[in-house]
């Protein structure tokens, strides 16, 4: 990975590059390019009281890429991914590209309302000759009308037949005085039966104490970018599944859930920073 700042990408008209974003620095925790020197220094900074951030980040994608998979394998062929971030590797409509079955047909919609993920994710779309069955919507997750009704949702994803809504690695950024739980009921409210929920999210839960106050001081330090962060416990994230029952192997966190691959010694030290699920809803 490069620190250049001439891989970063053209500016957006009205982008403020003097203050980090949490979709650009989460970028460059992946290895991406679309973020700016602000984003760089400050990540650094971050890294330097949460070193493990940057492997959970590749968790948190890897849990994307499986949990994809998986919802295609369950038949499903629609995705809505809310809070989609900047593109980068092992976007959502490359994977449902790679693993869909020759003659069938996909819909995919991202959401985010960084003004660099929405210039960035559009142009990728076009470059990949995917806006026919994939497009972005710049809104704000929270405004749930807004996205649901958006022209681009409403050519690309059918709500009487089953969809996957990804929240991952998002929702922390979501306060309480926000109403997560609400949110995210308004979305399984519109899905049909066969939908899925994939959620993940931060955690120090269960961590010993020096790791846990290194989580909280990595949440401290998002205090001062334009995306709080929060950090929540197991029981607060089970609680958005309403009473959709969860597919297995359950809330676990992002490396266990149908791991592909094994964690190395140092990527294991990661581990227990977040949790993930998906769940299913019933007929």
């Amino acid at each position: 990975m490069t620190e250049s700042q001439d891989l970063a990408p053209e500016a957006p008209e009205g982008v403020d590059t003097d203050k980090p974003s949490a979709a650009r620095m989460y970028d460059w925790y992946l290895g991406g390019t679309h973020n700016w020197a602000v984003d760089r220094e400050f990540g650094k900074q971050v890294v330097e009281l949460f070193p493990q951030v940057r492997d959970l980040a590749r968790q948190n994608r890897q849990f994307l890429g499986r949990a994809v998979r998986a919802a295609m394998d369950a038949g499903i062929r629609q995705f809505l991914d809310l809070g989609s971030g900047v593109p980068t590797v092992g976007n959502v409509h490359e994977i449902v590209r790679k693993h869909l079955p020759e003659g069938e047909r996909a819909g995919v919609v991202y959401v985010d309302y960084e003004p660099v993920a929405a210039a960035h994710g559009t142009l990728l779309l076009e470059r990949d000759g995917a806006t026919d069955w994939a497009g972005l919507v710049q809104a704000d997750l929270r405004d749930t009308g807004a996205v649901l009704r958006h022209e681009t949702t409403r050519r690309l994803i059918d709500f009487s037949q089953p969809v996957c809504v990804l929240m991952i690695a998002v929702l922390h950024f979501i306060g309480g005085d926000d109403h997560p739980e609400e949110i995210v009921e308004r979305y399984r409210r519109k899905l049909a039966p066969g939908s899925w929920l994939a959620i993940s999210h931060i955690t120090s839960e269960g961590a010993p104490e020096e790791d846990a106050a290194a989580v909280r001081r990595f949440a401290d330090a998002y205090r001062n970018t334009s995306n709080p962060l929060w950090v929540r416990e197991k029981a607060d994230i089970a609680q958005w599944f309403g009473d959709w029952p969860l597919v297995e192997p359950g809330l676990v966190h992002p490396a266990d859930w149908r791991p592909d691959t094994k964690l190395t010694p140092i990527e294991a030290i990661s581990r227990p920073f977040g949790w993930c699920g998906v769940a299913e809803k019933q007929a």
